[in-house]
């Protein structure tokens, strides 16, 4: 049955059957679904002759339907993902004896812009390089560890910040593996002596995505990391980053101020990066004029204009921003406050009328304070310039599906100052969550805003915890207060939430 109208925005489950070649399928765009609780073919206007002439070589009599092009490209990444996991599958159980064979076409791997999904290529690195992307993707992992030891190699991925292992490789292997990440990342293959720097980009079912690759010789051997860098549409907006009301309305107004810096402190990994894109983009208009500083460039936006600093050719955070106030901008974002001249300059610009985003790396609102006090700030500075300061965290949440109820140990309950004999729920592990215990991760943050109560005392002292009592008198929530909150409210762990500052 043909069907002239194609069929609208129809989310479709690919048929999983063993009569069902998932190979040809794709080849000719015929993709089996259910539909009318009846098995159905179907294809897109785009490829329907194609389509046509698999269809009248079937021995099932199937009924035909075309989609729209929406629809059914969802439905052939759906087949796309099935067709790679039955790769991977497949690749557990062969073997890699001519693995030194694969060496000559090094150069011819990925050099193309091709889906890596839709390659056709089956040589066992590249199936294997490309399955490793995939998964990448598919577990959320932000980062990807090829190391290699004395006798053997490991893939390990980080995700939601804790790194866990993928796979173990041959030593054979990973110097293949290696020498084919270098050639996409336009890097030296034969240099094997000193670190390496690279960038690449890989398409998964449509979807580009660039890659931040980092090589390092080591005593075994080269080891290589790369960091999977999101897209500036998949930049969360500033209602999506998990923040209490406490802080996301407070932040949201000070936003909208015409000039004054507005910092973002925590530890490597806390999710500061990710808050300041939100921030741009909350603020983002045609009529403003935004400029970033950034080392590197970690998340490509498309109305802003972004500068990677390079200290090899003399373009530091101080230099850089030195230029960039003489573009006329309205918003600033610089990617990280690492000296005195970085921050002094960067004080003068939110004071001349410039908007100034900027991070630091602090554990809580207060020492951040005190730490520009020890880059030689002036505190009558620091009262004048600054808007307001975050100290946030990433906290991962437990998984819904498979955690414990736990009672708290009484040393802990003294400890950690929690009542004796709450409920507290621990992490197990099963499917859904990839036998992790989480799913994701939510962010917590002190907000300090530079009131007239702080501005008094910063006359007399920058002392950390003289300024961190006075917050809590004035109703700061800190972070080790709100971890406490999510692990009496079960949405934590109580390692968890030690291991990020439950007793700070």
């Amino acid at each position: 049955m043909l069907v002239d109208n194609p069929l609208h925005l129809l989310d479709l489950i690919p048929i999983q059957d063993e009569n069902i070649q998932i190979e040809l399928s794709v080849k000719n765009f015929l993709l089996f679904s259910s539909y009318e609780d009846k098995i159905c073919v179907f294809t897109d206007l785009a490829h329907i002759n194609e389509a046509s002439n698999y269809y009248s070589k079937l021995s099932e009599n199937y009924s035909f339907y075309i989609l729209d092009e929406i629809s059914f490209e969802k439905l052939y990444n759906k087949y796309m993902e099935l067709r790679t996991d039955k790769q991977i599958e497949d690749m557990q159980d062969e073997k890699d004896e001519g693995a030194d064979e694969e060496e000559l076409s090094l150069t011819d791997f990925l050099r193309t812009s091709s889906d890596i999904l839709t390659s056709q290529e089956s040589a066992p690195i590249i199936k294997f390089v490309n399955a490793l992307f995939y998964q990448a993707v598919k577990k959320r992992a932000s980062d990807i560890h090829i190391e290699v030891h004395e006798k053997r190699g490991e893939v390990r991925f980080r995700v939601d910040g804790m790194l866990t292992k993928n796979a173990d490789l041959d030593r054979k292997v990973v110097n293949l593996i290696i020498s084919r990440i270098k050639v996409i990342s336009n890097l030296d293959i034969s240099e094997t002596r000193i670190p390496q720097d690279g960038r690449t980009q890989i398409v998964i079912a449509g979807k580009t995505l660039d890659i931040r690759v980092s090589v390092l010789p080591t005593f075994y051997g080269e080891r290589v990391v790369m960091r999977i860098l999101m897209q500036g549409d998949q930049i969360p907006k500033i209602n999506d980053l998990g923040f209490d009301d406490s802080v996301l309305e407070p932040m949201q107004k000070i936003l909208r101020q015409s000039h004054g810096i507005i910092l973002v402190t925590g530890p490597t990994g806390s999710g500061k990066t990710t808050s300041l894109h939100a921030f741009l983009q909350e603020v983002e208009s045609p009529d403003k004029n935004i400029l970033t500083v950034e080392d590197p460039v970690e998340y490509k936006s498309e109305n802003i204009s972004q500068i990677q600093v390079n200290e090899k050719v003399g373009l530091t955070f101080a230099a850089a921003l030195r230029s960039i106030l003489r573009q006329d901008p309205d918003i600033v974002m610089i990617g990280e406050i690492r000296d005195e001249e970085t921050a002094n300059i960067a004080i003068r610009a939110a004071l001349t009328g410039h908007l100034v985003f900027s991070t630091l790396h602090t554990n809580s609102a207060a020492a951040t304070i005190s730490r520009l006090a020890d880059m030689d700030i002036e505190p009558f500075l620091i009262s004048s310039a600054v808007l307001g300061i975050l100290a946030q965290r990433l906290v991962r949440v437990l998984c819904e599906e498979c955690k414990e109820e736990d009672t708290i140990a009484e040393n802990f309950a003294d400890d950690y100052n929690i009542e004796h004999g709450s409920k507290i729920y621990t992490h197990i592990g099963c499917k859904a969550c990839n036998f992790t215990g989480f799913t994701g991760r939510k962010s917590i943050g002190e907000l300090m805003i530079m009131e007239d109560e702080i501005k008094e005392i910063l006359k007399e002292t920058t002392d950390e915890h003289t300024i961190q009592v006075a917050l809590e008198e004035l109703g700061l929530k800190s972070i080790a207060s709100q971890l406490r909150l999510m692990l009496l409210h079960g949405e934590t762990s109580l390692d968890e939430a030690i291991r990020i500052g439950l007793g700070h």
